[in-house]
């Protein structure tokens, strides 16, 4: 069962890696420091369902960490 787990716990942050670095980029923290920042489109197609599963790998991410607490 540890084994099982740690396995998955690789794989999950290896997924989650690459799904956090293979999105594009947008303007950041520009409109912070005094940039317009008034570019707004909506996330279609690709982007979105890496948008969302970026989100259930981390979701994924943090209740497995949570899990060795009980293992």
């Amino acid at each position: 069962m540890e084994q099982t787990l740690k396995i998955a716990h690789l794989i999950i942050t290896g997924l989650l890696v690459l799904s956090i670095l293979s999105q594009s980029k947008g303007t950041g923290l520009s409109a912070t420091f005094g940039g317009t920042g008034e570019f707004y489109a909506t996330k279609r197609g690709a982007e979105k369902v890496l948008y969302y599963s970026t989100i259930v790998l981390a979701v994924l991410f943090v209740l497995l960490s949570l899990s060795y607490i009980y293992v």
